[in-house]
C-alpha cells in the first residue's frame, strides 16, 4: 500500500530548446536599456495621463476602447511605486524621479518578446516545419516597427500578445480535438482561447477583429462536427455548448468584469466627469455628489432645480435664461418676438435655476406636505432670477427657422399673449402616474398650445447670445432623441416667496438629507454607450497617414528626438519584411483561387491532408491580416502607421508559410529547390542588415551625424541594400 514511498517521484517534461532560446533573444531585444530614453514618447503623453488617474483613483473616459489595457499599464506603475503626481502635457519632456519608468514599460516589452516563440508555435502548430516556424519567429524578432512599438508604454503590443495567444490556443484546441476531445488540456486550450479573446478586446476594440477570425473558424470547425456521423447526438450537443459557453459566455462576462474593475477603481470625481449623465456625476466622490447629495429625491410643485440636457453635445449644458432679448432683427433680416433669450449654457450658473409652478396656485414655495410632479401634469417654468415664464410661440428660432423660438415671455403690452403652460412627460417612466425625479427621471416638456417639445439644437448663438447653445420648440418630433430629454440635476425645496429672499435662497448651497448610488450595469451601459459614441478630434496630424500608405511603408512617425543631440526614435518598418509580406499575401491568394477552381474541375493539385493545412493556414494568417487591416477602410478617424501593427503580425506568419509551399509542392526539381534556398538566405541577409541599419532609430541610443541621417530616413529604406549590393 505504501510501495510508492520506497522508490522516488519523478517528473519528466519536455523542454523545446528553440522556444526557450527565442524567448530569451525576444527578451533581451525588448528590455535592453528600457528605461531609455527617460522622456514622454509620443503616445505615452495619453497613456500616462490615464496611468496617473488610476493611481489617484479620478473616474476618466476614453473612447479608443475597454480599460483594460490601460489597467494593465497602471499595474505596472502600482508595482513600481507610481504616486501618479507627474504632468504629462508635453512630448518630450524628462520623467521625474518618481516616475517609475522601467515598470511602466515593463509589461508591453515582456508582451513583444513573448510574441517571438508565440509565431514559432503558432507555424508550428499549422504543421508545417521547423524551418518555417523558425523563419516566423525570427521575422518577429528583428521586425523594426514592432520592436519600437513594444518598447513603449504603448497598447498595441499588448493587442498583439493577445491576438496570437487567441489564436494559438484555438489551434492547440483544435489538435486536441483530433486526439483526446474533452481531456484536461483540451478544456485548457478553448478556456484559454475565450478568456485571451476577451482580453484582446478589452485592450482595444481593434481586438474584436481577431475575435471575430476565431469566432468564424471555430463555426466552421462545429459545422463539421455536427455532420460527423460517428458522434452520438449527446456528444455533438456537448461539444457545442462547450464551445458555446467558452467562446460566448466567458468573454462576454470577463469583457463586463474589466469595467467593473475600472468603476471600483475609479470612484473620484475628474476632468471627463461632465460628459456622463447627472446620475452617473452624483455616484463619484466629490463633484456634483458634493453639491447633489442628499438633494430631495421628489420633485415637487415650488421646487428650485436646474435641467441639465440629457444629450450633452455638443457640450453638457443647463437650461438657462438672461435678461438680454433677442434682437429685433436677425442678420439675415429675419424679426424675432424681443422676448427674453432662453438658452442652454455649458457652466454652472445662479441663472440656471428654475422653479417649477403649479398653473393653478400663485405660490414659489414647496407646500406641507410637498405636492410631487406627476407624469402627465401641466407646470410651468419660472426663471429663479427674473421671475418670467418659460415660454414658446409661432415664431421662428433664430438659427433653426423650422423650429419655434423658446423665450421667457416679457409682456410688451402688444397682441402676443403668453404661452406658458408644459405638459410633463417622464420618458423613462414605470408607469404614468410616475413620479418626476431628481437626476433618475428624464423628462420632456411638451408645449400645450403648440404640442412643440423643448430641444437643444446644438447650434452656438451669434455674440448677441454670447455664444451660447440655441434652445428651439422642435414642432414635429421624430420619436424620442436625447437633445428632447431634460433631467434635474440640482434641486431643492424653496422656501422663499419674496423676490429678494427667493435670489438668496437661489446662490445658497443645496440642504444635504440623504445620498442615491446607482447600480453597476445602469453605470456599465452608460459607460459603454458613451465609449462607443463619443467622438474624438479627429482633426489632420502631422505624422497621420491613410491605409494604403501602410502596406507601401510609405509613412513614418518621429516619437521622439533628443533635445540635445540627433538621437531620434521612429516607428519605422522593416522593408524587406513589409514588402516581402505584401507579396506573400498576394501569392496566397493566387495559389488559393487557382487551386479552387482546379478542385472544382476536379484536379487535385494537393494531397487533402495539404490542401486543408494550406486552407487553414490561409484562414489564420491571411484572414488575420484581412481583418485587421480591410476595416481601417471604411474607419472615419485618424490614423497612423501603428494601426498597420496587427495585421502585419499575421502577415509576417504568412510569409514562411507560402514559402515552404512554394518548396514543397511548386519546386519540381532539386535544382528549383536550390535555387529558392539561395534567394531565401539573400533574402534573410537583406532583412537583417535593414534592420540592424535602423536599429539607431529604433532605439534611439547612437546620436547620428546629418548624412547618418539622411542615408536613414525612411523614403531612402531602400538605398541601404543598394548600398550593401
Amino acid at each position: 500500500m505504501l510501495g510508492f514511498l520506497k522508490r522516488p517521484i519523478v517528473l519528466t517534461t519536455d523542454i523545446n530548446v528553440n522556444v526557450v532560446v527565442l524567448t530569451g533573444v525576444g527578451l533581451l531585444s525588448r528590455l535592453w536599456r528600457l528605461t531609455y530614453p527617460r522622456a514622454v514618447v509620443f503616445d505615452e503623453v495619453y497613456y500616462g495621463q490615464y496611468i496617473s488617474f488610476y493611481m489617484k483613483r479620478v473616474f476618466f473616459l476614453d473612447d479608443s476602447g475597454p480599460p483594460f489595457g490601460h489597467m494593465l499599464l497602471a499595474l505596472g506603475g502600482y508595482l513600481g511605486g507610481f504616486d501618479g503626481n507627474f504632468v504629462w502635457n508635453r512630448i518630450g519632456a524628462e520623467y521625474s524621479s518618481n516616475v517609475p519608468v522601467w515598470s511602466l514599460r515593463l509589461l508591453p516589452a515582456l508582451a513583444g518578446a513573448f510574441s517571438v516563440p508565440m509565431a514559432y508555435q503558432i507555424v508550428s502548430e499549422l504543421h508545417f516545419s521547423h524551418c518555417a516556424a523558425m523563419g516566423a519567429a525570427l521575422l518577429m524578432l528583428i521586425e523594426n516597427a514592432l520592436i519600437t512599438q513594444s518598447r513603449l508604454m504603448l497598447l498595441e503590443s499588448v493587442l498583439i500578445f493577445f491576438n496570437l495567444l487567441a489564436v494559438l490556443s484555438f489551434l492547440k484546441f483544435s489538435n486536441c480535438q483530433k486526439h483526446s476531445p474533452f481531456c484536461l488540456s483540451w478544456w485548457f486550450w478553448l478556456a484559454l482561447t475565450g478568456v485571451s479573446c476577451s482580453c484582446a478586446v478589452g485592450i482595444k476594440y481593434m481586438g474584436v477583429f481577431t475575435y471575430l477570425l476565431v469566432l468564424s473558424v471555430a463555426a466552421v470547425h462545429a459545422w463539421h462536427l455536427i455532420g460527423d456521423r460517428t458522434l452520438s447526438n449527446v456528444c455533438v450537443f456537448c461539444h457545442l455548448l462547450a464551445r458555446a459557453v467558452a467562446l460566448l459566455v466567458v468573454p462576454a462576462v470577463l469583457y463586463v468584469l474589466f469595467f467593473y474593475v475600472h468603476l471600483i477603481l475609479l470612484y473620484r470625481s475628474g476632468p471627463h466627469d461632465q460628459i456622463m449623465s447627472s446620475a452617473f456625476q452624483a455616484s463619484l466622490e466629490g463633484g456634483l455628489s458634493r453639491i447633489t447629495q442628499g438633494q430631495p429625491l421628489e420633485v415637487a410643485f415650488g421646487s428650485q432645480v436646474t435641467l441639465k440636457n440629457v444629450f450633452g453635445k455638443p457640450l453638457p449644458c443647463w437650461l438657462h435664461s438672461h435678461q438680454n432679448t433677442y434682437p429685433m432683427i436677425y442678420e439675415n433680416g429675419r424679426g424675432s418676438s424681443h422676448q427674453q433669450q432662453v438658452t442652454c449654457y455649458p457652466f454652472k450658473d445662479v441663472n440656471n435655476w428654475w422653479i417649477i409652478k403649479d398653473p393653478g396656485r400663485h405660490q414659489l414655495v414647496v407646500s406641507s406636505p410637498p405636492r410631487p410632479v406627476r407624469h402627465g401634469d401641466v407646470v410651468q417654468l419660472v426663471h429663479g432670477m427674473t421671475t418670467r415664464f418659460l415660454n414658446t410661440h409661432d415664431v421662428a428660432a433664430p438659427l433653426t427657422p423650422h423650429s419655434q423660438e423658446v423665450s421667457c415671455y416679457v409682456d410688451y403690452n402688444i397682441s402676443m399673449p403668453a404661452q406658458n403652460l408644459w405638459r410633463l412627460e417622464i420618458v423613462n417612466r414605470e408607469s404614468d402616474t410616475d413620479v418626476w425625479k431628481t437626476i433618475l427621471s428624464e423628462v420632456r416638456f411638451v408645449h400645450v398650445n403648440t404640442s412643440a417639445i423643448l430641444k437643444l439644437s446644438g447650434a452656438h448663438l451669434p455674440d448677441w447670445g454670447f455664444r451660447q447653445l440655441e434652445v428651439v420648440g422642435e414642432k414635429l418630433p421624430r420619436g424620442y432623441h436625447g437633445s428632447t430629454a431634460w433631467n434635474v440635476e440640482e434641486h431643492r425645496y424653496g422656501q422663499s416667496q419674496e423676490q429678494k429672499e427667493r435670489e438668496l435662497e437661489l446662490h445658497s448651497p443645496t440642504q444635504v438629507d440623504f445620498s442615491r448610488n446607482l447600480s453597476f450595469m445602469a453605470r456599465f451601459s452608460e459607460l459603454q454607450w458613451r465609449m462607443l459614441t463619443l467622438r474624438s478630434d479627429d482633426s489632420e496630424h502631422k505624422y497621420s497617414s491613410t491605409p494604403l500608405e501602410w502596406v507601401t511603408l510609405d509613412t513614418n512617425i518621429a516619437y521622439w528626438l533628443h533635445p540635445r543631440s540627433s538621437a531620434q526614435i521612429h516607428l519605422l518598418g522593416n522593408v524587406v519584411i513589409w514588402a516581402s509580406g505584401g507579396l506573400a499575401t498576394a501569392v496566397y491568394t493566387l495559389l488559393f483561387l487557382w487551386y479552387l477552381l482546379r478542385r472544382r474541375r476536379q484536379i487535385c493539385d494537393l494531397p487533402e491532408d495539404a490542401w486543408q493545412r494550406w486552407v487553414l493556414a490561409g484562414a489564420v494568417c491571411a484572414g488575420g491580416w484581412a481583418v485587421n487591416y480591410l476595416p481601417f477602410f471604411l474607419m472615419e478617424k485618424t490614423l497612423f502607421l501603428y494601426h498597420y501593427l496587427p495585421a502585419l503580425s499575421f502577415q509576417i506568419l504568412l510569409l514562411p508559410v507560402v514559402l515552404q509551399h512554394v518548396n514543397d509542392h511548386l519546386c519540381r526539381s532539386q535544382l528549383q529547390r536550390n535555387l529558392l534556398s539561395a534567394l531565401v538566405v539573400a533574402w534573410c541577409s537583406s532583412a537583417c542588415h535593414v534592420s540592424n541599419a535602423l536599429r539607431p532609430l529604433t532605439y534611439g541610443d547612437k546620436e547620428l551625424s546629418p548624412d547618418e541621417l539622411k542615408a536613414l530616413r525612411w523614403k531612402n529604406s531602400w538605398d541601404i541594400l543598394i548600398r550593401k549590393h
